[in-house]
């Protein structure tokens, strides 16, 4: 699988539930199987940090290890098969319309950005930080422990040949959305990254759109 697959989706968004989530604000739902959900990058070059569960075995999460492994690629796209701990199938990448999506940078954290940024940087707002609000929120049985590998959804952060990790300028745009069908119900907690330290919110967080279709399983072109 190529590193970028762009496909457009037939699902028509007025026919979904829709959610707006501001800059810096968590965002927790469940996804019931069969259903789809669409995370669009409103403004562009808004990185949504997301982590996904089983529904009913918060244990068993999204992993970044065995993903990237079976699929043989660092980067997630149309087609890819995210994979549990378990070695479940979560969810399947079903439209992209961004291309590449990051996997290895992980969340940023007020102790990730002293040590990048400088100890000044301290005070600010975080991803973790934001996915302990959503866990709060949600308060059913998911805690803070819980918190583990997530997707940094239109994030670039190309790799060097020597294997190191860098953060570079967005490959997204106002607009574009990746689209995944849940193959099991899954939870998905989404921090819209409020990181002004590097380009991956183009040092201006914007907003997202999360849309769910309630019926998938009788979804058509004209759905």
């Amino acid at each position: 699988m190529t590193a970028f697959n762009l496909q457009t989706s037939p699902l028509r968004p007025e026919k979904a539930s829709s959610f707006v989530v501001e800059a810096g604000d968590p965002f927790i739902h469940e996804i019931r199987q069969g259903q789809i959900v669409r995370i669009v990058d409103l403004e562009g070059n808004q990185s949504a940090d997301t982590m996904f569960y089983n529904a009913h075995d918060y244990s068993d999460r999204y992993s970044s290890q065995d993903t990237i492994r079976e699929q043989r690629n660092l980067y997630l796209t149309a087609g890819t098969r995210l994979l549990s701990t378990e070695g479940n199938l979560l969810l399947t990448i079903v439209a992209d319309t961004c291309g590449r999506h990051d996997t290895l940078g992980g969340a940023c954290a007020t102790e990730s950005n002293m040590v990048r940024y400088g100890i000044e940087k301290r005070h600010m707002h975080a991803c973790r930080q934001s996915f302990v609000q959503g866990i709060q929120r949600w308060k059913h049985g998911l805690e803070k422990r819980d918190i583990a590998s997530n997707i940094n959804f239109f994030m670039n952060v190309p790799v060097t040949p020597d294997g190191k990790l860098t953060f570079a300028d967005g490959v997204s745009g106002a607009g574009k959305y990746v689209e995944l069908r849940a193959e099991m119900d899954v939870l998905m907690l989404i921090s819209n990254c409020p990181q002004l330290n590097n380009p991956c919110n183009a040092f201006n967080p914007t907003s997202l759109q999360v849309l769910v279709w309630e019926e998938p399983a009788q979804s058509s072109p004209g759905v």
